[in-house]
């Protein structure tokens, strides 16, 4: 998507090319640590993590020079990063130069990052199980392997229908039920309770059994 930036808009003055500041440059370098831990390249994560703290939009030029990186390098990136929903174009009027900025919406960020990583993880691997267990189970090896299977196929669309529901929340309401916390446990002990269930593992104290 194309985002113009308005003449009387502050970030509509191109900033002059800077060097990071020790602040920004310790997040910068641990977000390319994590980064290469979550499975994307060490430059993608310290570029998004130069955008993220970046006051106005930075084009090519300036991330060059403030991670000293190549120009390739950061071209890549950006196309990585923008693959990922998490870069915006931005354009300045008067300069011809492409600007990049990150959402400024935190929680935005983080619903691209689980919608992605569930788009590219977790459904491929949904389809591949379904096709497995579709598979004729023809000794009682492959029909234990088909049980496993359906079990995690059971776990992992257990959550993506929890994450489908979730989706769905406005950032306040979402906020609020994270923020609920461990009182969500309690209201569904306090119903187990209620309909007279015991927890798994717990022992009932009219039989003495868990």
């Amino acid at each position: 998507m194309d985002f113009s930036i308005t003449p009387d808009s502050p970030a509509s003055v191109a900033p002059e090319p800077r060097h990071l500041s020790p602040l920004t440059q310790a997040f910068v370098l641990h977000f390319g640590e994590m980064g290469s831990r979550w499975g994307i390249n060490r430059t993608v994560g310290q570029i998004y993590a130069m955008l993220f703290l970046a006051d106005a939009p930075r084009h090519a030029e300036e991330i060059c020079e403030a991670l000293s990186l190549s120009r390739g390098s950061v071209s890549m990136g950006l196309k990585e990063l923008a693959s990922w929903n998490l870069v915006q174009l931005r354009h300045v009027p008067g300069d011809r130069r492409d600007y990049y900025a990150t959402p400024s919406d935190v929680w935005a960020i983080f619903r691209t990052l689980v919608e992605e990583r569930k788009r590219r993880e977790i459904d491929p691997t949904l389809t591949t199980l379904r096709t497995l267990m579709m598979e004729p189970a023809h000794d009682p090896a492959d029909r234990f392997a088909q049980a496993r299977m359906a079990a995690m196929h059971e776990q992992i669309e257990l959550l993506t229908d929890w994450y489908a529901d979730m989706r769905h929340l406005d950032n306040d309401r979402l906020l609020a039920l994270l923020r609920l916390g461990a009182r969500v446990v309690r209201v569904l002990d306090f119903k187990d309770r209620v309909l007279g269930r015991s927890k798994p593992g717990r022992e009932d104290p009219k039989n003495g059994r868990a």
